[in-house]
């Protein structure tokens, strides 16, 4: 699959993308928030300019009276900053919405992780509300906060 945003490229991964995206996982601003996944297999590379600079996955809730669709990111910290992050999203999106007929996304950051929040704001994900201790922190073993957070296929920015 190969989906194109303003500037990404997203596509499926393959075997030679685990290496690098092994190593994205592990920066110190990554690792706080993503433990490293056992397989990429079921996410979609993010690239620029043929450069691999994270990973974004969706999942699917198909029972008919609850259907909607979830992303997941995340980018090397010498990416950030640059719109690619909003524009990944925005590209996922369109797709889920347009392809796979979600009228609805959801996303789901730590509530600390107050740069992707401004991130998925900019494609027009709006706050839910807080989930208490909804994920375990990897590092820690403790139980933190989610920000839930959802788009109407309508408000997609």
């Amino acid at each position: 699959m190969e989906l194109r945003g303003e500037r990404v490229l997203l596509r499926s991964t393959v075997p030679a993308d685990t290496p690098v995206l092994d190593a994205i996982v592990r920066e110190p601003e990554v690792a706080l928030w993503w433990p490293p996944p056992e397989d990429y297999a079921a996410m979609l590379a993010v690239v620029v300019d043929g450069e691999v600079i994270g990973a974004i996955q969706f999942s699917e809730e198909t029972d008919p009276e609850f259907r909607h669709a979830g992303i997941d990111l995340f980018l090397s910290a010498r990416w950030r900053g640059q719109g690619l992050g909003p524009d990944a999203v925005r590209t996922l999106a369109r797709w889920l919405i347009a392809e796979r007929g979600h009228h609805r996304l959801v996303i789901d950051p730590a509530a600390a992780n107050t740069a992707a929040i401004r991130s998925y704001r900019k494609v027009g994900f709006a706050p839910v509300g807080i989930m208490r201790a909804y994920w375990r922190n990897h590092r820690t073993g403790a139980w933190e906060d989610g920000l839930l957070m959802d788009l109407l296929a309508a408000e997609l920015s």
